[in-house]
């Protein structure tokens, strides 16, 4: 049989994708007025980020268990390759640590470093490997390949949220005091989020996220995927002014961050995660 792809909604991949490399996916999760609701799987308001009685959780331990358990049959004992949300940014990927011991080393759990297509990019690298009969090890590498090719940029237009979320500290000294404070931050090799560069407007945050794209991405092919939460226009405006920049991007889309990232990151936020050729 092939091997299987898992990842977590936080990937951001669309259903056509999803169901094109045969990836399963597995809910994280928004509390909301007590009600527990799983992203991409249960109608989430549309204004969740706004909301200041909002928590996120990773995906659960016996969801990620029982994804395992179908994918490994599907697979028919070839094994399951699953790629998380950065362990930096949410627990899911320890819980789906866990969760894989009960299935040895035919699962293999792999932590992105990343967040939003970040992790789509990545995912989508091992099922193109298992689509191509590549056995286990090999997804696994094809994988963990994908990962330093990866690069995310975001623009928040507050830092509450980050800030209420514990995803920045709170003594974190390029917060600064001004409220005008736009800053262009991104995620490190660890896929921590840090600041790459201060930034007083949001006009020119968006500019410098252009600008550091295209630095990162030089005379290369990529691919593009530009996020936002309730902000498509400079969504759409961001995107325009990478494929002027970049005419040699192998693909461009544009999509909202989702539920669980907008809690975290507020309205208005505008990011991009790029995925390097190989």
């Amino acid at each position: 049989m092939t091997v299987q792809v898992v990842t977590d909604s936080s990937a951001r991949l669309a259903p056509e994708e999803l169901a094109r490399w045969s990836i399963r996916q597995v809910p994280l999760h928004v509390l909301v007025d007590n009600i527990d609701l799983r992203d991409g799987v249960d109608e989430i308001p549309y204004d969740i980020h706004e909301r200041s009685q909002v928590t996120t959780s990773g995906a659960a331990p016996a969801d990620l268990a029982e994804v395992y358990r179908e994918a490994l049959a599907a697979s028919a004992g070839d094994g399951v390759v699953a790629v998380h949300l950065s362990a930096a940014l949410s627990s899911t990927y320890s819980t789906a640590a866990a969760a894989a011991r009960e299935f040895g080393s035919a699962v293999r759990v792999v932590n992105s470093r990343s967040a939003a297509m970040g992790v789509g990019f990545i995912a989508q690298a091992a099922a193109r490997a298992a689509a191509g009969g590549a056995r286990l090890d090999a997804v696994e590498a094809a994988a963990r390949a994908a990962i330093p090719r990866g690069r995310v940029f975001i623009v928040v237009h507050r830092l509450d949220n980050l800030r209420r979320s514990g995803r920045i500290g709170k003594g974190a000294s390029w917060l600064g005091t001004a409220l005008s404070l736009k800053p262009l931050l991104h995620l490190d090799v660890d896929g921590r989020l840090v600041l790459a560069q201060r930034v007083r407007t949001v006009s020119k945050a968006h500019a410098a996220m252009v600008d550091a794209i295209a630095e990162t991405v030089g005379e290369r092919s990529a691919s593009v995927s530009v996020h936002h939460v309730d902000n498509h226009d400079a969504a759409a405006e961001l995107g325009a002014a990478l494929t002027a920049r970049l005419p040699q991007l192998k693909s461009l889309t544009v999509t909202d961050m989702g539920a669980v990232l907008a809690v975290h990151v507020g309205g208005g936020a505008v990011g991009a995660c790029v995925s390097l050729a190989d």
